[in-house]
């Protein structure tokens, strides 16, 4: 069996402490990720929401877009708004982890 040179044997602890420290990175990112919340509105502001952890917690529509002749009208503000929200929370959520990962996070 052949030795490895003293100086892989350090080399490779390093490398295991820098994983490990970019776990712990991750771990507080997340944390912190998860407890924002994400806002936006359609409509010019008429139907706003917000989402937290990938679920709506706020949904406010001004009353004067409520028209029970165009309902197909307020579900579409409804939805364009949410999505926009979820967009936010995930665009946010992948920019922190390839921050702390330079990339690499969708493979850890």
């Amino acid at each position: 069996m052949k030795k490895m040179p003293m100086g892989v044997n350090l080399n490779m602890n390093n490398r295991m402490k820098q994983a490990q420290k970019m776990q712990q990175d991750m771990a507080k990112k997340q944390a912190e990720l998860e407890e924002m919340e994400f806002t936006a509105s359609s409509g010019g502001g008429a139907v706003t929401a917000t989402v937290k952890q990938k679920q709506i917690i706020r949904l406010e529509i001004k009353p004067e877009v409520i028209d029970p002749e165009d309902a197909e009208m307020l579900c579409d503000l409804v939805t364009a708004a949410v999505n926009e929200a979820m967009k936010q929370s995930e665009d946010t959520y992948s920019t922190e982890m390839n921050k702390l990962t330079g990339g690499m996070a969708g493979i850890l």
